[in-house]
């Protein structure tokens, strides 16, 4: 996103200069989360159990391998060039491992970080599309609707359908292959489709950043309200990253086979598009600081239930699997729109646009989370005593294991959602700034005719965007009549 002073006339709604982006090319947009939603959904929900139940590689050494190239990822991402379209074949090679003994593991992260390296390639100019193609940010907020659309189908479609292949024949080298295919063919189609439909997309902006990643701490030392946030929700996406590797371990020893992992997955993943609005609703009503602690206390609470599941069965692991879906709805949605609060009081105080920084930096904490919640799981396996096999050979687990699952599974995730709670409570709601030596009056939560001053003030309208997501967020801020400099600001979501 080009960092521009707030001062600068902001994207306004419906501005009749800007002309409309083609349909096609919100929908070609909205493709390229099929690849995106994807790549990032079913090596965390497959690749560690294809390591240890297919290939017999110890869960310590397939940790490791599922780590690293994911770890990568995280640096890679400033880089970009060509070779996106080796990711959908690199992809299919990964489940592709020969039955070498020993080998597999390293064979498995070679080609999953080569994958990673080209998901790179195509992921971060596709972030930086919307803001690349249109100023407008009604605009920017239709093309983002696609992409929050087909992200849906991506995490629900793909997900739901690779463990059904995988297991179809008894969890084989062969139906794995088979399994890499199919999901290649569908990375394949949205990538293509993305590509064709965006290719003659106008561009009237270029994205910038801070220039270095020294740069880039700077600005996030000078952000408290940013630090807390994405500390928390990198502890947030933690408990889900070891959730969504743990999933197939705990459908086959404690939930009552491999079978059902399509089934549990679907039940997490469901409440999603169902309940996100109810989230949007509350935070409107009674603030998003007070939605994030009822999606985080519900996520807690949820994954704990789950420890119980060996002795009250499904009637119990259902009903508490669908309730932590409900709960990551509203941790898909609050993190994201308290970002874009305090991007907002980092632009009127700072007089700079460093959403791209912060964005950036909060993109890399996430996948980096997700890579260390799959090696975290690895490791209570490792720990616990969980014996590794290969798809010929069935073997039984100690209890110990057992009893490791269950904990990664359930209590681990509890614990971390509920220690990320201290840093929500150190985070500062609303994106207020004061002048020294002025007090402000009270605010009333009703958009903007609440903004009161005791002073006479020059009301002033900034508006972000995140790239990341689907609602644009515009606040009024009052500044002072002579120094010019802000005094507060109020802001309005708007989908």
């Amino acid at each position: 996103m080009t960092e521009t002073p707030p001062s600068t006339r902001p994207d306004h709604v419906g501005s009749a200069s800007v002309p409309p982006l083609p349909r096609q090319v919100r929908i070609g947009y909205g493709l390229g989360s099929l690849g995106t939603g994807t790549f990032g959904t079913v090596p965390g929900l497959i690749l560690l159990y294809y390591l240890t139940n297919v290939l017999a590689v110890p869960a310590a050494i397939a940790g490791v391998a599922v780590l690293l190239p994911k770890a990568w990822d995280v640096f890679v991402n400033p880089l970009m060039g060509a070779g996106a379209l080796t990711l959908p074949p690199l992809f299919a090679a990964v489940f592709a491992a020969p039955p070498l003994r020993g080998a597999a593991a390293g064979y498995v992260a070679a080609f999953f970080l080569l994958a990673a390296t080209a998901y790179a390639v195509f992921q971060v100019p596709y972030v930086t599309m919307p803001a690349e193609m249109t100023q407008d940010g009604d605009e920017r907020a239709r093309v983002l609707g696609w992409r929050v659309g087909f992200l849906g189908v991506a995490i629900l479609l793909p997900a739901a359908v690779a463990p059904a292949v995988a297991h179809e024949h008894g969890d084989t080298p062969a139906s794995y292959r088979l399994m890499g295919v199919v999901v290649a063919l569908f990375l394949l189609a949205g990538m293509l489709g993305a590509w064709h439909f965006t290719r003659q997309a106008p561009s009237v902006a270029r994205s910038i950043a801070e220039p270095s990643l020294r740069a880039q701490l700077a600005a996030v030392r000078d952000n408290q309200p940013f630090m807390y946030l994405a500390g928390m929700w990198t502890l947030q996406a933690l408990a889900v990253g070891i959730m969504l590797a743990g999933v197939q371990y705990y459908a086959t020893y404690v939930f009552g086979g491999a079978s059902t992992v399509t089934s549990l997955f679907v039940c997490m993943i469901s409440p999603l598009v169902l309940v996100m609005p109810l989230w949007n609703r509350l935070a409107r009503a009674r603030g998003v600081k007070y939605a994030q602690w009822c999606a985080s206390l519900l996520f807690a609470a949820a994954a704990a239930l789950l420890a119980f599941t060996p002795y009250a069965g499904a009637r119990l692991g259902y009903p508490a699997v669908a309730a932590v879906g409900m709960a990551y709805a509203g941790l898909q949605l609050l993190p994201l729109t308290m970002l874009a609060d305090t991007l907002a009081a980092d632009a009127v105080r700072s007089g700079r646009r460093r959403a791209a920084t912060f964005t950036g930096l909060w993109t890399a904490a996430e996948t980096m989370a997700f890579a260390v919640g799959a090696g975290a799981f690895a490791l209570v396996l490792a720990t616990s005593g969980y014996r590794s096999s290969d798809a010929a050979h069935y073997v039984d687990q100690p209890d110990s294991a057992l009893t490791g699952i269950t904990v990664g599974m359930s209590l681990l995730p509890a614990f971390l959602a509920t220690a990320s709670l201290w840093l929500l409570h150190r985070y500062r709601e609303d994106p207020i700034d004061l002048v020294p030596g002025t007090s402000p009056s009270p605010i009333r939560r009703t958009g903007r005719s609440a903004l009161r001053s005791p002073t006479p003030m020059r009301i002033e309208p900034v508006s972000i965007h995140i790239p990341t997501s689907s609602y644009r967020h515009d606040y009024l801020c009052e500044r002072g009549p002579s120094s010019g400099r802000t005094v507060r600001c109020r802001g309005v979501v708007r989908p």
